[in-house]
């Protein structure tokens, strides 16, 4: 057998399975089944089918999702460091599926590094509503702020909070929540296996209390009629049908909605907390049975790890007798992604701690602001992406130029500089409409979804996209704000070729020698300056073009390291 099992976990599945066990025992002497979740924030389903660099086959329980051939590697692709897709175990795309997102939703995935949840959610919305995405670990939170980024996320705040404190500050905010819950990781141990060794140290009663705990603090979260999907991937009837049924007993307005067993999908197994927790069985008589609408996925039955899913539904939304349509369950994902081992060393060095101030403008503050506006258009030098000025100016107005900077520069107008300068870049470099509220914290500047104010005391990773900082008077974009860009709105744009080995070299952080003939640029625009890179067509991070060289600016945390 390729896997040791713990043998006090094969003596309990043998117990609970019956004349299953053997079958269940041989799926560990199979390799892990790989896949990938196409991102369509950035590329069509259509499209990637038509570029896909390999064979694939569709993940029946994901519209976005397939398989991946035993062998390939596919964050060894530049279409992975262009965001492209998400490797992603086929089990794990479930629970997002089965959360019914719809563009507009408020949703929250509270248990979320490495952050694979978060982007097919993030995919589900396409930029309109809100995604909040959590960890309380602060280590995990830099994978999982660094996957938001490199999939061109726009919507999104990450924080690194306790259920508790989000519920403080989001009381019955959310549409759907994912609780992607703690737990001792059984459905895990044919792919990884540390998850076997620290299965002792994991212990079924640890995780018990963790997640009953996250799924009382999340009916706080849930919005009246909302949604709240509970996964785990662990086998424990503790962990899963019986923390339901606890749940339900507990939170008589919730009830269970049955998940259609289809696609090696398994009924939850209520016979198995009466059989082992006779105890839990009597308390939660009355709402046992309905756990057997929530759903097993089993490693002998389906190509997959093994997970357990169940959806729970608010009562004050009429639900009663209705399944999930085939479409919300033609899609499922997360997991632990094999090939998302970067460290963002952008802006991690640091936990960022997040406390905005948004009061609306005085009058005064207003004025101020015109006159600034003024002062910066007629006397100071428009400045270029290198800082050098645009034509030449009188000596009078050079002066000018100089006091209105230093007037620019005094107490009071902190604020106002930075917005002037960040305004102006978006104008001369991007065709886009500026999403949420702009916040800025020290010299970073965001575009948020969930604004200032109710992010006050959060520990907050990300208050939204990350769109640049504004350093010595000009804005420096930020490579997030490059990877969430579509082609067409940059006004000049670079792209590189796949397959001859510009593309790979641009992102090992190498200069490259471009033509001006291959700058794209929109009308009235010139070649010099920050162009949108992208690898065939799809963003992948910032170059400034001068003279016929592209310095390169992808960041050196992210760069490509395989030989």
């Amino acid at each position: 057998m390729a896997v040791q099992l713990p043998l006090k976990f094969a003596e309990r599945m043998k117990t609970l399975l019956g004349h299953e066990f053997e079958q269940f025992m041989s799926s560990y002497d199979q390799s892990p089944h790989a896949g990938l979740r196409v991102n369509t924030l950035k590329i069509s389903m259509e499209s990637f089918e038509q570029i896909a660099p390999f064979d694939l086959r569709p993940i029946p329980w994901c519209g976005t999702g397939f398989y991946v051939p035993h062998g390939v590697k596919p964050g060894l692709h530049p279409y992975y460091h262009a965001g492209l897709y998400y490797i992603q175990e086929p089990s794990a795309m479930a629970p997002v599926e089965l959360l019914g997102v719809q563009p507009g939703d408020r949703v929250l995935d509270l248990c979320a590094a490495p952050g694979g949840k978060s982007t097919q959610i993030a995919a589900k919305l396409q930029g309109k509503g809100v995604l909040v995405t959590n960890d309380i670990h602060a280590e995990r939170t830099k994978a999982l702020a660094k996957n938001v980024e490199l999939y061109g996320v726009r919507n999104a705040v990450v924080l690194n909070e306790s259920p508790e404190r989000i519920a403080g500050a989001f009381d019955h905010y959310f549409d759907k929540v994912l609780i992607d819950a703690p737990c001792s990781g059984e459905g895990m141990f044919r792919k990884d296996e540390d998850m076997v060794k620290s299965w002792e140290d994991h212990s079924i009663d640890k995780c018990v209390l963790m997640q009953r705990d996250i799924l009382e603090t999340a009916a706080r979260l849930l919005a009246p009629g909302g949604t709240i999907v509970y996964s785990t991937c662990t086998f424990a009837p503790e962990e899963n049908e019986a923390m339901i049924a606890e749940f339900l007993k507990l939170n008589p307005d919730f009830a269970v909605k049955d998940i259609p067993k289809k696609a090696g999908f398994e009924p939850g197994r209520p016979d198995w907390v009466r059989q082992t927790m006779p105890e839990t069985a009597q308390e939660t008589a009355l709402v046992l049975d309905q756990v057997a609408g929530t759903a097993r996925l089993w490693p002998h039955l389906l190509e997959g790890e093994g997970h357990y899913v169940a959806v729970l539904q608010h009562r004050s939304q009429s639900f009663a007798g209705q399944d999930l349509v085939d479409s919300e369950v033609d899609d499922i994902a997360d997991g632990v992604a094999d090939d998302i081992a970067h460290v963002d060393t952008e802006h991690d060095s640091e936990q960022e701690r997040f406390i905005a101030a948004s009061a609306p403008l005085s009058k005064a503050d207003r004025k101020r602001e015109r006159l600034l506006r003024t002062e910066a258009r007629e006397n100071k030098p428009r400045q270029d992406y290198d800082g050098k000025s645009k034509g030449k100016q009188a000596k009078g107005n050079e002066r000018g130029g100089r006091k209105s900077e230093r007037r620019g520069q005094g107490r009071g107008t902190e604020q106002l500089e930075p917005e002037i300068i960040y305004k102006q870049f978006v104008q001369d470099h991007l065709e886009i409409e500026l999403p949420g509220e702009t916040v800025y914290y020290g010299d970073r500047v965001y575009q948020s979804s969930v604004g200032a104010e109710r992010l006050k005391g959060l520990k907050v990773i990300r208050p939204g996209w990350f769109m640049g900082t504004v350093k010595n008077g000009r804005f420096v974009p930020s490579h997030p704000l490059a990877c969430a860009l579509h082609i067409a709105e940059a006004v000049r744009v670079i792209n590189l070729d796949s397959v001859n080995g510009e593309a790979v070299r641009y992102l090992k952080g190498e200069t490259l020698n471009v033509e001006e003939s291959r700058v794209q640029l929109k009308a009235g625009v010139v070649a010099k300056g920050y162009a949108l890179v992208c690898v065939d067509g799809y963003a992948a991070g910032w170059g400034k073009w001068l003279d016929g060289v592209l310095k390169n600016e992808y960041p050196a945390g992210w760069r490509w390291t395989s030989v």
